[in-house]
């Protein structure tokens, strides 16, 4: 672990006072850099998801591609949009409403069968924003692959050497958001080569608030 739950609790605690009156509840951003990770050896990358414990405070909004018994499940199971695979290839034709949907969905979700249509059409929008669905067998019930998705984040370390994510609202419990956290942390160490002796800072802070720095050891 490349810092204490007391750190956390004591940045925690001063971001919420550096935080500025907005009207709108603010989301809390965790920032990690990390140091000796050769970026341009494609194997040092990271980009993974995770699954907060307690969500980020606010649902991710989910899509799959897929027809038939699955679509269904998925509707049955709270997707918020489901796309047969007509409407995939539609959306291959038209850059402009596939970069909107790649914007508006946070998961997506693919029929088995379909990831190769899904990488042909829509590889080129959604790869780069680290988007690529998760594949689902066409008998498989999605309803909790669907409700996982709203709890996930990507942690990404690819261009740069720095990680940003959303780890909670300001009016989420503490030990909620603390737990987030650590559980970011210890993700993150376990991808690193040299563990937490590669993470060369982390800050905390509110959307519109100052950034607070914490103890690494």
């Amino acid at each position: 672990m490349a810092v204490g739950e007391e750190e956390i609790q004591e940045a925690l605690q001063k971001a919420r006072e550096k935080s500025t009156d907005r009207n709108f509840t603010q989301t809390f951003d965790l920032s990690i850099s990390v140091k000796g990770l050769d970026l341009s050896n494609p194997e040092n990358r990271i980009n993974e998801e995770i699954i907060l414990p307690h969500g980020t405070g606010k649902a991710q909004k989910v899509a799959i591609f897929a027809d038939g018994e699955l679509a269904e499940k998925a509707r049955k199971g709270g997707a918020d949009k489901v796309f047969s695979k007509d409407e995939l290839e539609e959306l291959g034709d038209d850059s402009t409403e596939a970069k909107k949907i790649a914007e508006e969905y946070g998961s997506f979700l693919a029929q088995a069968d379909l990831m190769p249509v899904v990488g042909k059409e829509l590889g080129s929008v959604l790869g780069p924003r680290g988007k690529m669905p998760q594949a689902v067998t066409p008998t498989e019930d999605p309803s909790d692959l669907i409700k996982e998705s709203r709890s996930t984040v990507r942690i990404s370390v690819r261009e740069n050497p720095v990680a940003n994510l959303p780890v909670g609202k300001e009016d989420m419990p503490d030990d909620q958001i603390i737990e987030n956290i650590q559980t970011v942390l210890d993700f993150l160490v376990e991808q690193l080569p040299k563990g937490p002796r590669q993470i060369k800072s982390i800050t905390l802070k509110t959307t519109m608030g100052k950034p607070v720095k914490l103890e690494v050891y």
